[in-house]
């Protein structure tokens, strides 16, 4: 439909009529509508064709183009990024909520067909929409072929407390459910997408895998209660397997049903790959059998009250008798004027004569024959209120009937009695009824077909749950007042000649019970298999599990076959299993878990109260929200406790994969703003002051330098951090870009995808923060303030030695490595530089032995001492033995020394040989005296020579001039004087600079720097750092790592080049170093 909206300024209508008479002459407009908006096709914004759009960066052509919109003018560099609102508008008009299978078959048939089909719009309302689907999927194989037999055992009692808590369950969940999915609309996933979009990929891809099991697994018991019902019920003569031993009846019956199931189930998948629309055309049919059978069940409650069917049950003293092989309920039986053995008692005895030898029980009792439904006038409620739980094995037996015990040693094998096929009791009866109140889901998995779904889904999910809950609760109470306590607790209804319990209660007649519960199971098995593979299909397509994605993929029109196959394969794992009991706690686990975390989304995201968390359903609170999920999880553990720890164990793994291995996602989830809230509660509480000594650890910010393609030049840093950290604490990856943020913004972006990474490379887990600033220093600078917060900040820094340093004086060289020293110390943080950086270990790398050596010259608060024992907690290092050396003075007893030092390192725990190392006070050699010699000299003449910037641009015009000036006077070329070839100087200028180079590398000046002689305070220091490198080389040249003090810079700034040399001469020969600079604050203690 064709739409054009016109919004003029206030005024007349002939000033509008006007406008537009004066744009359809072609002459130049001199007003225009404020706005004016066009659905189809949008005109506006980011729509086509382009000319409409007045962009910034519009082509040539657009440029003779007169705008209608040139009053928004002032948005048009808004218009490159965001879209106007006439465009935003008309998208969300054109959007279709349909799933994506679904989309593209549409547009396969779009494609076959010349002319485009229109798409309709979504027209199911509640009723049909939700209400129908959601009392389909809840009443279902339960109710038909295992409640009676629940009230039998679990008494009416009990069996009203397992459906009350269980509707309970489903009713919290559904009130979080609404809540959920009125906060927006529900594209395809229905349940898998609420719970992943508010608890992150993790959880909704554990959940959602879980939902999916759980539907498969439903699908399998549907086809179980199918394949029952068939062989049981309507045709018991079709079974494969048959036996004459009661014992192997059980047996063969498992077999019968895996080999039906497994056809059943071929045949079904055959079903749903060729074609899904036959599936939702039978949908209508099978509900109508479920609502066929609910209403031929009150009718026959009610018609039980003046008219009981008869069925009457045969009871052989107090024991239930098997009603199969025999036609009369009676010992013997009178022919004309002649008393003959009846086949019950051929059954009982050894030959057909009145003296044959019988079993003792059945001559001391006699045979009973009551109705089996004396209907809802008689007393028996009363007999069924309470439990009747037995054995696996047990004979059922009436209670109140006289009954004489026979000896012990009656073997009963092989007598038509009916045995409880297996043991009942409470927990396992909630395992096995909990199925039957799933299916809360069908309306959210259909949000796309409805009218409005933040309406219809509330409100049909609460209705269909109410309804299901009234009559589950309300058969509880009418069969246990209208059917016998035996006939009840008989599963098979082996006592009525193998008819369905409800189905002999059910008006006009069984059949209708019969073949409706058939067609019932039979389309819920249908809609499984239809739903499971298209949830499949949609946790595939998110990417969140990487090795599922191949199961996103189908034919051409989006139907999901390998996620069908993969359904399938699943299902038939149920079918093996053969037993319905035995499936149905195993769905039960996967769907109280799904509910779980529906409850667990919903309390989430009320108790944070997000921005986004705005549902239209306003009738939750975020207590209820707690109650269900507590209550599911206590059904999980009630069901069966070790069920429900596999089903935890498997949600924990997928949680754990997908974490570890899957695509990284942003859903905006409510895990996420939990972490944010946490991370800011646990800010707020940590102080931001010093760490106590047993909490401290080196909280790292690692300073990397770039080359010009922003790739780290030393990523073995990286290494050494996680062989450091193992995980733990705070890592801070920093870099420095030198110019301004608006020029280099880009480039920020780039550097810090580099070294994220290769941080993942290197398993090295912490924060990535690449700033921009006019030179290195300051930018430097600026991270070792700033970088961390609150309590969260950085303690030590790690950077590499700069190996080039003497070939820069700039900030990026030894001045700025030299002021960075200085800044960490008045920061009062640790400094830790790698030296031969590039030499270090990868984290692949294992060194199967050698030694960490430890040169302890001065106290740094114990950080020496820690390094190594943290490293040693790596794999790489973990062989490497600790040694400790110390440096003993000429008037220190060394043998003491030794002794104090290992107590003090056995009071730390610490395992590490200890070496006093003695330097005697000798004489500076000559070679230390040349040494510090050319070290000042060298200093001096780069005093003397070195040219600021300005000079050295200087030095760099006057040699243009002069190659310019004999350039044009050799070729006469130039017609300008040469003194006037210049860009900003004169030559009185040139002349003045010329002198002044001059002065500058005088020969006197050459001459006095090599007639100078060293100061003796540097002398002392080269001396020192030659007799401490010379002990250090000798005795920890092979070591795999040397970690020594780092001493500080000068306090006179003019020595700091002297600084770099002491430290180049002091760790010159050695493989690895640390050079470690404490930060002023005791760091281990021997303490507890």
């Amino acid at each position: 439909m064709f739409q054009r909206f016109l919004v003029t300024a206030v005024g007349s209508q002939a000033e509008g009529h006007e406008m537009h008479g004066a744009r359809g002459g072609g002459q130049e407009e001199t007003s225009v509508p404020i706005l004016e908006y066009l659905r189809e096709p949008n005109r506006y914004g980011d729509g086509v064709p382009k000319e409409s759009s007045p962009f910034i960066n519009s082509t040539d052509i657009d440029k003779g183009i007169v705008y209608e919109g040139k009053n928004l003018a002032l948005f048009e560099e808004e218009m490159d990024r965001n879209p106007m609102v006439s465009s935003l508008l008309n998208r969300l008009a054109n959007y279709t909520n349909l799933t994506q299978g679904v989309r593209e078959h549409e547009e396969a048939e779009n494609n076959e067909e010349p002319k485009k089909k229109e798409v309709k719009a979504p027209q199911m309302g509640t009723f049909i929409g939700v209400y129908l689907p959601c009392l389909q999927n809840i009443l279902g194989v339960i109710l038909f072929l295992r409640l009676t037999w629940i009230v039998g055992a679990a008494g009416i009692f009990g069996s009203f407390w397992i459906v009350f808590m269980c509707c309970t369950c489903t009713l919290l969940t559904a009130i979080s459910m609404s809540a959920i999915a009125t906060n927006g609309v529900v594209p395809a996933g229905g349940s898998y997408y609420m719970i992943s979009r508010s608890l992150g990929p993790e959880f909704g891809g554990a959940v959602g895998l879980c939902f999916y099991l759980g539907t498969t697994f439903a699908g399998a018991m549907y086809i179980l209660g199918t394949i029952e019902i068939l062989l049981t019920y309507i045709v018991p003569s079709a079974a494969i397997f048959k036996t004459e031993d009661p014992s192997q009846e059980k047996q063969a019956m498992l077999n019968n049903m895996r080999v039906y199931g497994t056809c059943t189930i071929a045949l079904m998948a055959t079903v749903v790959f060729v074609g899904v629309k036959y599936v939702n055309k039978l949908a209508l049919v099978f509900l109508a059998c479920v609502i066929l059978s609910i209403f031929s069940i009150y009718a026959g409650v009610i018609k039980s009250g003046f008219s009981p069917p008869d069925f009457p049950l045969c009871l052989l003293g107090n024991r239930t008798l098997a009603w199969k092989d025999f036609d009369k309920c009676a010992k013997v039986i009178t022919e004309g004027n002649q008393t003959v053995v009846s086949q019950l008692w051929q059954l009982f005895c050894n030959g057909p004569f009145l003296n044959a030898t019988c079993n003792e029980y059945f001559t001391l009792n006699n045979v009973t024959k009551i109705q089996g439904i004396p209907g809802i006038a008689s007393t028996v409620i009363f007999e069924n209120i309470w439990s009747n739980y037995e054995p696996q094995g047990e004979m059922l037996e009436k209670k109140g009937l006289p009954s004489i015990p026979a000896s012990e040693g009656e073997v009963n094998v092989g007598l038509p009695y009916v045995f409880s096929d297996i043991a009942t009791y409470f927990t396992m009866l909630v395992g096995i009824y909990f199925p039957s109140v799933t299916g809360i889901m069908a309306g959210s998995n259909r949000s796309g077909d409805l009218k409005d779904a933040q309406k219809s889904i509330p409100t049909g999910t609460l209705l269909a749950i109410i309804t299901t809950s009234f009559i589950y609760l309300s058969c509880i109470i009418l069969f246990g007042a209208c059917i016998e306590g035996v006939l009840l607790r008989d599963k098979f209804g082996e006592s009525v000649n193998g008819n369905l319990v409800i189905g002999i209660l059910a008006w006009p007649s069984p059949w209708v019970i019969v073949i409706g519960s058939f067609f019932s199971t039979c389309g819920a098995g249908l809609q499984s298999l239809t739903g499971a593979p298209r949830l499949m299909q949609a946790i595939a397509r998110d990417g969140i599990v990487p090795f599922l994605q191949v199961f996103g993929h189908g034919k051409a029109n989006g139907e999901p076959t390998w996620a069908l196959l993969l359904t399938a394969g699943i299902c038939e794992i149920g079918i093996l299993i053969a037993s319905l009991d035995s499936v149905a706690p195993i769905l039960s686990m996967f769907f109280l878990m799904c509910y779980m975390f529906v409850n667990l989304a919903c309390a989430l995201q009320t108790l944070l109260r997000t921005p986004n968390w705005r549902p239209r359903f306003k009738y939750y609170h975020w207590t209820l929200s707690f109650l269900g999920m507590s209550l599911c999880l206590a059904l999980m553990f009630i069901c069966s406790w070790y069920y429900a720890l596999v089903a935890m164990l498997i949600a924990g793994c997928i949680y754990k994969y997908i974490e570890y291995r899957g695509a990284e996602k942003e859903w905006g989830d409510g895990i996420r703003g939990l972490s944010l809230n946490a991370a800011r509660y646990a800010l707020l509480r940590l102080e931001d002051g010093p760490t106590h000594t047993k909490n401290w650890r080196p909280q790292l910010l690692i300073l990397l330098n770039l080359d010009p393609e922003q790739n780290v030049k030393h990523p073995r840093l990286l290494s050494l951090t996680t062989q450091l950290k193992a995980g733990k604490g705070l890592t801070i990856v920093g870099s420095v870009l030198e110019g301004t943020f608006l020029e280099r913004h880009s480039e920020v972006q780039n550097a810090e995808q580099n070294i994220k990474a290769l941080m993942g490379v290197e398993k090295t887990k912490g924060f990535c923060h690449v700033v921009v600033s006019s030179n290195r220093r300051d930018g430097v600078s600026h991270l070792i303030q700033s970088s961390g917060l609150g309590g969260m900040k950085h303690n030590t820094v790690l950077v590499a030695w700069p190996e080039l340093w003497r070939q820069s004086d700039g900030p990026g060289g030894w001045k700025g490595f030299v002021d960075m020293v200085r800044e960490t110390t008045a920061a009062h943080q640790a400094l830790l530089v790698t030296k031969n950086t590039d030499r270090f270990p990868t984290n692949q790398e294992r060194f199967s032995g050698g030694t960490i050596d430890v040169w302890w010259i001065v106290h740094d608060g114990g950080l020496l001492m820690l390094l190594p024992f943290l490293l040693s907690q790596h794999k790489v290092w973990r062989k490497c033995k600790m040694r400790i050396f110390t440096v003993a003075q000429i008037d220190d007893n060394s043998i003491q020394m030794k002794k104090d030092l290992q107590l003090f390192l056995y009071q730390l725990r610490l395992d590490a040989e200890v070496e006093v190392v003695e330097m005697l006070d000798n004489d500076i050699s000559a070679f230390t005296y040349e040494r510090t010699l050319v070290m000042e000299q060298r200093s001096q003449m780069l005093k003397q020579m070195q040219l600021s910037r300005i000079e050295k641009e200087r030095e760099a015009q006057l040699i243009h001039d002069r190659n310019a000036a004999a350039h044009a006077s050799g070729s006469d070329r130039l017609t300008v004087p040469p003194e006037r070839v210049h860009m900003t100087w004169t030559k009185e200028k040139i002349i003045a600079e010329k002198n002044k180079s001059k002065e500058t590398v005088s020969p006197e000046g050459v001459r006095d720097v090599f007639n100078m002689k060293p100061n003796q305070s540097n002398v002392r220091r080269m001396h020192t750092a030659v007799r401490l490198n010379e002990v250090v080389v000798n005795k920890s040249q092979d070591a795999r790592l040397v970690l020594l003090n780092m001493p500080g810079p000068p306090k006179n700034k003019q020595g700091d080049e002297n600084y770099m040399e002491f430290l180049e001469v002091l760790t010159e020969g050695l493989n690895r170093v640390l050079m470690v600079r404490g930060g002023g604050s005791e760091v281990i203690t021997i303490y507890s």
